[in-house]
């Protein structure tokens, strides 16, 4: 409500010099961008932490979600603390940016800036909306990083070694990953696609949980031969979060609230629901019956392959008019002809006769252009990747590949797989799903859609031939080597200097008791299961020193 000497609404006030909203803020993109970083968030908090708590053995579920409850909150302060502005803030060097604090009042209610990436105003680099959602929305993807990772780990990781984990992983391998791919790196500068995380998070994660499971050492033998979910109902519950929490993990990713959003969300499910099919036939064809837990997975992977490329958007300038904060936005290209020069408010503009002949290509793939006043703005699809057909293929191809690794390759005796105890398969749901859909990027990547994407000008992909046919193929497929590569090294120097400081894994007599010895916690006190061991401070009972039951399973 407002009063006769301030006509802005109370909403409105105190928000800008003189009691008024800024004039770079878009309301409708903010509220997008914030609703998305929730769904995200529901994601991990309790999506996954309901996922693996109802996946593993009984036995094991409160370690099981309690490794991603606390990867949730410790990931979120070291983010602002000094993660964020190493993945998003000004550069170090060409794969990091330099470490500083995301807390101050002046710093998150400015107008949101990556400034390493140097392309001017696309909505990505220079949201409209303040630094503070930039940020949250960034923390629930590295979040959901970490905690992708416990799913290689879960069932046997000492949780004091998980503890100092999180934070040095987080500090020596994501930001890496994210600096260089989408902070404004050398791979950002080189013009490799990583919509929404493919490489970032997916790849990352899969790789680093396949390594860390290996210097961790693996569960039981017994355990390894059989490992029954405690609640199959509920790991589908975890799972229906997982999925429509994905709309925010896509639909946040153009950083507006724009037709690509809607495009993208829609195309994601397409994926999803199609890897999902192709799993479960595969399954009942193979196996002779449809399973829950595959057609989960199959569910994960398609969710996965879909992220690299599920929609992209552009827009186009013909002058260089004042824009009302009340208007809907597009997304100005990164393009060099359009990108700020160095000089403070100055732009290079393209023509507008220009302009009609570098989108007359797109022909039918121009989803929506509009005039507003004396600017033009055009809604690109991402050629054929973010098409429904597309996403279906990705869909089959991600139900199907990931499939054979995990069920075939997996289960091989003395094959590569089988020596490392990857609990839950994460190499094969997200590293494999990953890199997947990160190389499909670069065999449908349009060709005027990368002169406007990208940094770089003449690139597209495989299926369009040419002289330069494979070049963005090429560099999808050296970005996914540099993300493995790095997180195979520094995965295993993080888990060789935590070795030196407590174990890695807990105890064979620890692991034969599970969560009463890890956490002194039951998830199910059935039939006075919760009263064998008096270990809890938490339950009121003083703690004691026991011996661990060595018959428990």
């Amino acid at each position: 409500m407002a009063d006769a000497s301030n006509p802005v609404p109370l909403a409105y006030q105190a928000t800008a010099a003189g009691g008024q909203s800024p004039d770079w803020l878009n309301k409708g993109d903010n509220a997008w961008q914030l609703t998305a970083s929730t769904l995200v968030g529901l994601q991990c908090v309790p999506g996954l932490v309901i996922l693996y708590g109802s996946i593993v053995k009984k036995k094991w579920a409160i370690n099981s979600a309690f490794m991603s409850f606390y990867a949730f909150a410790c990931v979120l302060i070291c983010w602002v603390t000094w993660a964020f502005k190493m993945s998003f803030g000004e550069e170090l060097i060409p794969i990091w940016g330099k470490a500083g604090p995301a807390l101050g009042q002046k710093y998150l209610l400015k107008q949101a800036f990556l400034p390493a990436t140097a392309v001017g105003e696309a909505a990505a680099f220079a949201p409209l909306y303040p630094q503070a959602t930039v940020v949250y929305f960034q923390f629930v993807f590295a979040a959901i990083t970490l905690i992708l990772i416990a799913g290689s780990l879960l069932g046997r990781m000492n949780f004091i070694a998980w503890m100092l984990f999180v934070p040095l992983w987080l500090t020596f391998s994501y930001t890496i990953g994210a600096f260089s791919l989408w902070g404004g790196g050398f791979l950002f500068q080189w013009g490799v696609i990583d919509y929404a995380g493919g490489y970032v998070i997916h790849l990352s994660s899969g790789v680093a949980g396949y390594v860390a499971a290996y210097w961790v050492g693996p569960r039981l033998e017994s355990e390894r031969r059989s490992f029954p979910p405690n609640n199959v109902l509920l790991t589908m519950a975890g799972a229906g979060l997982l999925w429509l929490g994905w709309n925010g993990f896509n639909g946040g990713a153009p950083y507006a609230s724009n037709v690509v959003a809607s495009m993208a969300v829609l195309n994601t499910n397409i994926c999803a629901a199609t890897s999902l099919l192709v799993w479960t036939s595969i399954d009942v064809i193979v196996f002779k019956k449809p399973s829950v837990i595959g057609a989960v997975q199959g569910m994960i992977t398609g969710l996965v392959a879909i992220t690299p490329s599920a929609g992209i958007s552009e827009q186009g300038k013909n002058t260089e008019p004042k824009f009302s904060s009340s208007c809907a936005h597009g997304h100005p290209t990164p393009s060099d002809r359009f990108t700020k020069s160095p000089q403070k408010g100055s732009t290079k503009v393209l023509p507008l006769a220009a302009m009609v002949s570098e989108l007359e290509p797109l022909g039918s793939r121009i989803s929506m252009g509009i005039s507003v006043g004396d600017r033009i703005f055009v809604m690109i699809m991402s050629g054929g990747v973010v098409q429904g057909w597309a996403a279906m293929v990705i869909g089959v191809l991600s139900g199907s590949i990931p499939w054979y690794t995990m069920m075939i390759l997996g289960r091989k005796p003395g094959g590569i797989f089988s020596k490392v105890d990857d609990t839950l398969g994460v190499f094969h749901t997200h590293a494999v799903a990953g890199s997947l859909g990160g190389i499909l990027a670069g065999f449908f990547a349009q060709p005027t859609l990368c002169n406007l994407f990208l940094p770089i000008q003449g690139e597209h992909g495989a299926v369009y031939g040419g002289e330069k046919g494979g070049q963005q193929l090429g560099k999808q497929i050296c970005a996914a080597l540099f993300i493995i590569g790095w997180n195979v090294v520094v995965t295993s120097i993080i888990c060789l200097v935590i070795k030196l400081i407590v174990p890695l894994r807990m105890s064979d007599k620890q692991l034969q008791v599970g969560d009463d010895a890890a956490h002194g916690e039951e998830a199910y006190a059935l039939w006075g299961d919760g009263e064998k061991f008096d270990a809890s401070k938490h339950s009121g009972t003083e703690y004691k020193e026991m011996e661990l039951a060595s018959t428990k399973v």
